[in-house]
Order: C-alpha cells, then structure tokens, then sequence
C-alpha cells in the first residue's frame, strides 16, 4: 500500500470517527451557528467542525512520521505547516466563538502565513514562459504571505452551502495531489493525500443538510494547507505553468473572492462587508436548490482542476488555448448568472 493511500485512509477514518464527538463538543460549548437574513440555513447548527479536520490531519502526520521516514529531509517544510496551521486554527477557533473583527482575523492570518515563511517555506521565483526565471529577491516574503493570506481567505469566503468548502478543497486536494504524483513528488502526495481524506470524511457530516459546519476554524485551516502545500510542491517546480497550476486547482473560490472585491468595489461598499452576491447566493436567486448549487460548483471546479492537469501534459502553445477557453467560459458564466450585478446583490 503506498503511503499516500495509507495517509487518505488514516485521515479518513479519523474524522469520520471523531466528528459526532465534535459535534457533542460543539453543542455543549456553545459553538453554534444561528441563522440570519444573509445565511441560507434556517435553523442553528454546530460550527467548529474544522476541529474534526484538523485532528485528521495532524494524527495523521504523526502517525506517518514516526512510522515511516517519508518525511524526512522535509522536517522544515511539515513544522512549518503543522505550527502556522495550528495558529490559523486557533484564530479560526476564537472567531468561530467570539466573532472576531475581519481587521484582527486578517491579523492573525498574516501572523500564521510569517509562522510558514520563517520556517523557510516561501515563493523565492516564478517562471517566465518566455524563458528563464524570474527571482523575486526581497519581494520573495511578502509575496508569499500575500499567496497564503489570499488563499486562506479564498476558502474562507466560498463556505457558504453545506458541503461547498469541503467539497472543493478535497477537489482541489486531489489535483494538486495528481500534478505531485507526476512529478514523483512522494512528500506532496503524502500530505496531500492526508489533508484530502480528512476533508472528505468531514464532508460526511456536512453534506446538505448538514450536521455541523466547519466554521473559520476549518475554512481557514483548508486554505493555510493547501496554500502552504501548493508552495511547497507545484509552485517551486521548474515549469512554465507552475504558478498557473494552483490558481486554476483553487479557481472557483479564488473567482468568487475576485468578483466580491470587484462587485463591492463598483456598488461602494467596504470589500470586508458581507454580501448576498457570491456565486452560490446566485445560483440560489436563480432557483437551484442547495444540493444541486452545490453539485454544479463541484463539476466546474473539477473542469478547471481537469484544465491544470491538462496543462502540465501539453506544450505552451496548447497551453495557451486551453487558457482562452477557460477565460471565455467564466466570462460567459459570470455575465449568465449576472454576478456583477451590484444592485440585488450588496444587501445583507
């Protein structure tokens, strides 16, 4: 059995065992997510569940670590990740009982991104397609704070339906984990694999209607990872795609956190202030139920998970027609579902 396997197994299992003590936990603690005029649920339901997806994760590392030697010689990197992890889990964990302020939440998110950069884990280049490498030099920092803090947040905003974070990290998950496996990258495949199976065993519990939500504690936590992973691994691969290649993997939240900003931006609104004009707040207007929203997100994060796979096979020139399709699609889609509509969609 390869280790990345046993690492999906070993997390799976984990949180689809400990979640209902989660959600106990959740419920007795006061942990609960009541609903608003800006949510889609009607009743309260237990938040924290990235609780149960962090145990998956860190008991799983563990166990591979002192079981296996794959993770040596990245001891850096995984301190760096479980540490800066840890911390983004901690935030997630007072917001989720406390409703911290976007400004300190951002703080600490900043402050977990320095805790992964300070353990060497950083953007020092991106490749030019035109040859050649581009070193980022002193820029390297706080472009790579930039890349984790943007990511974080990219999770963060898109958990809005039951099983929607869950489900495109774990797609995101798989691709990156796919890109790692071609490039025979044992320690990216491993984690990857890891941080996917617990996902996934979450997504048992919070699938529509869901039994407990994951909260910042989990969305935050999803986007630290998967930011940190996709740095550690596609990112630092020599290739001319290799910045391209994580973007496309977390397309749909990074599109949705874009057409946020910019909606905002146009209607004259705060960019930290909620709203009802995300994708899925759309798809709803339009008259799709929460499960079949939900599932529409999932086929066209794997199009584009499919689309960075794709790219890592084919020449530049092939690349760049698959680009252009992409960019035709979402500017299609966005212009159908009218997702820059500031006027029906800015009210919270």
């Amino acid at each position: 059995m390869s280790t990345g396997f046993l690492a999906f197994i070993i997390a799976l299992v984990i949180v689809l065992a400990i979640m209902p003590m989660v959600i106990k936990f959740a419920i007795k603690t006061g942990a609960i997510d009541a609903p608003d005029k800006r949510k889609v649920h009607h009743k309260p339901i237990p938040r924290i569940g990235g609780l149960g997806i962090y145990a998956g994760f860190v008991i799983t590392i563990a166990i591979l670590t002192f079981s296996t030697d794959l993770l040596s010689g990245h001891e850096n990197d995984l301190l760096g990740l479980l540490l800066g992890g840890s911390f983004i889990v901690l935030v997630g964990i007072i917001d989720d009982y406390t409703n911290l302020p976007a400004k300190v939440k951002l703080l600490g998110q900043i402050a977990a991104a320095c805790i992964l950069v300070s353990f060497d884990v950083r953007i020092d280049f991106i490749t030019n397609p035109f040859g050649n490498w581009i070193f980022l030099e002193y820029l390297s920092v706080p472009v790579t704070i930039f890349w984790i803090v943007g990511l974080t947040n990219t999770i963060n905003l898109i958990d809005g339906l039951d099983g929607l974070a869950a489900g495109v990290s774990t797609i995101a998950g798989i691709t990156l984990l796919l890109v790692a496996y071609q490039q025979q990258d044992a320690f990216i495949v491993t984690i990857t694999a890891a941080i996917v199976g617990s996902a996934l065993g979450f997504l048992r519990y919070n699938f529509n209607p869901a039994r407990i939500f994951m909260g910042d504690t989990g969305s935050m936590f999803l986007g630290f990872i998967l930011a940190g992973i996709s740095i550690i691994g596609v990112v630092k691969s020599a290739t001319t795609i290799a910045l391209i290649v994580p973007i496309l993997t977390l397309g749909l939240p990074i599109l949705d956190t874009t057409f946020a900003i910019v909606r905002r931006y146009r209607g004259g609104i705060p960019i930290f202030k909620p709203d009802k004009g995300h994708l899925h707040h759309r798809l709803l207007d339009l008259g799709f139920t929460q499960r079949q929203a939900v599932l529409l997100m999932y086929v066209f994060s794997s199009f584009l998970g499919l689309s960075a796979i794709a790219l890592t096979q084919v020449n530049e020139y092939a690349g760049a027609v698959i680009l252009l399709f992409i960019l035709l699609v979402i500017i299609y889609g966005a212009k159908k579902i009218g997702i820059f509509h500031t006027k029906n969609n800015l009210h919270v």
